[in-house]
């Protein structure tokens, strides 16, 4: 069997390495327009699996031509060019996993109607959060009578020594995330707050203790909201330093967020290409993060008459990803939710065809190889009443 990985960052790094242990996969291509990673993994792993393409995500009929004989293509590069991706993927007859929704929300629900009638699977959002968060939701949601609300928490207590405005994830879709409104489910209707102004605090488990956290744009409030049957209330809350906060407000404020070109000097520019380019990629400062991060899906619900929350979470160190896959906590999470996700396509546990999401998937197989791969997954019943 032959996967793709398109896109070598720390995700689509991690994702490649655990599916170079799979003794079902014989050829995995490293795929990016810059593969000075991929190249130092190849170096690291199983060379004999292993080979390097220079490859612009961008070009539809580069990515097309990566696609030949191959069986699965993984696509771990910006939200932005995942629908070109797979379509390409749909074209070739090619399977298809990505990290992150590839439309908007409103324009995601008109793909699954263009792609039901697809002859390979297309797995969407299967990555930590979404994906391990969805698989949580579902998973609690098939053990209650009635879901009446599911709240998704990403707490982290990540620090680097010396750098003050920084990202574990990609900065492009952390600044995207930020600055757009956050779409928060409430009884029953998609609402929507102006950026970074709904907060709280939450008190996650040990070690992580309380942060504050924000509603941001995330794909479970949309996807649970449509997916776990009679639920009312979703959202996404997510832990961010008051100092990345300030300074994101004021570059929206300035209009830094955009995507827009826009002309300085002569040459067109667009401003959130600038301040991405600007600030550090996780890769500059792998291994300096130190701290916990913290994956929390409480669904609250009825089971025999009784209100009822299954609060359900996994916490991991930077360290310990780190000196497991040379990665952050973040980046592990979502490589490895990605690399499961592609084995129980592999093994058959995904015989849908078209767009498929992290709820639709077997939640009991899913947990149990996230256990098998180190990831400590803690549960609580809470009874409400």
């Amino acid at each position: 069997m032959k996967v793709v990985q398109l896109g070598c960052g720390i995700t689509g790094l991690v994702c490649a390495e655990e599916l170079a242990k799979n003794n079902k996969i014989d050829e995995i291509v490293l795929a990016d327009i810059v593969t000075d990673t991929a190249e130092d993994l190849a170096k690291r792993i199983d060379g004999d699996k292993i080979s390097i393409e220079k490859v612009d995500a961008s070009d539809y009929d580069a990515v097309k031509r990566l696609m030949k004989n191959a069986d699965i293509i993984i696509s771990a590069i910006s939200w932005t060019l995942n629908r070109k991706v797979m379509m390409a993927a749909m074209e070739t007859g090619t399977h298809y996993i990505d990290f992150s929704m590839t439309l908007d929300y409103d324009e995601a629900l008109k793909e699954e109607n263009i792609t039901k009638d697809a002859e390979v699977t297309l797995l969407s959002c299967m990555g930590s959060d979404p994906g391990i968060s969805d698989v949580f939701a579902r998973y609690s949601a098939d053990k209650l009578d009635q879901v009446d609300e599911i709240r998704t928490m990403d707490g982290d207590t990540g620090s680097v020594n010396g750098l003050d405005f920084y990202t574990l994830w990609s900065p492009a879709d952390m600044m995207d995330e930020v600055t757009s409104p956050a779409g928060i489910f409430k009884n029953g209707k998609m609402t929507y707050a102006p950026p970074l102004s709904s907060k709280g605090v939450y008190e996650f488990p040990d070690p992580v203790g309380p942060l504050t956290v924000y509603n941001t744009d995330h794909e479970e409030t949309f996807i649970m909201s449509h997916l776990i049957e009679g639920v009312k209330n979703v959202d996404f809350r997510i832990a961010i330093d008051d100092n990345f906060v300030a300074i994101a407000k004021t570059l929206y404020m300035i209009g830094m967020h955009s995507r827009d070109p826009i002309d300085v000097r002569g040459v067109e520019v667009a401003p959130l290409d600038l301040l991405t380019t600007l600030m550090p990629k996780p890769t500059d400062f792998v291994g300096k993060v130190k701290g916990h991060m913290a994956l929390v899906v409480e669904t609250t619900g009825s089971l025999n008459g009784k209100k009822i929350m299954m609060k359900i979470w996994t916490i991991m160190s930077h360290e310990k990803a780190y000196q497991l896959s040379k990665v952050n906590a973040t980046g592990y999470l979502v490589g490895v939710a990605g690399a499961i996700g592609t084995e129980m396509l592999i093994d058959g546990e995904i015989p849908q065809k078209g767009l498929v999401w992290p709820e639709m998937l077997p939640a009991e197989s899913y947990l149990a190889r996230m256990r098998e791969k180190q990831l400590e997954i803690s549960e609580q019943i809470i009874e409400l009443e």
